[in-house]
């Protein structure tokens, strides 16, 4: 999950990952109203490199999704922990997000 201040209930990767991934060129979100499971298979990034499957953070519902990735998929490289987020979601237990690294601990984690 995207944790900067403004970003608290936005989920999706960071610029760190989106860099790592490539040039991304397909998106597939899951819909509104979706009840998802920490953990699960919940998002479909594609990249001149690789696909890869995005899990759930948390347990909780997708209560917004961002349309504008799925139209622009090459957002998530130019703005991935700004206007490229993913979902928004409303935790069934935001006791999860405890255990998430600061973006400090992150940048310290990615070296």
């Amino acid at each position: 999950m995207v944790a900067g201040r403004r970003w608290r209930d936005h989920v999706g990767i960071t610029s760190h990952a989106a860099e790592q991934l490539g040039d991304i060129v397909f998106v597939e979100l899951p819909e509104a109203g979706t009840d998802v499971t920490k953990d699960e298979e919940i998002v479909v990034i594609e990249s001149v490199k690789a696909a890869s499957d995005i899990l759930a953070p948390i347990d909780g519902e997708i209560v917004e999704i961002n349309e504008a990735i799925v139209e622009n998929p090459a957002m998530v490289n130019e703005d991935a922990q700004g206007e490229a987020w993913f979902f928004r979601m409303k935790a069934s237990d935001p006791s999860q997000m405890d255990d998430f690294m600061d973006e400090a601990g992150y940048k310290e984690f990615i070296g």
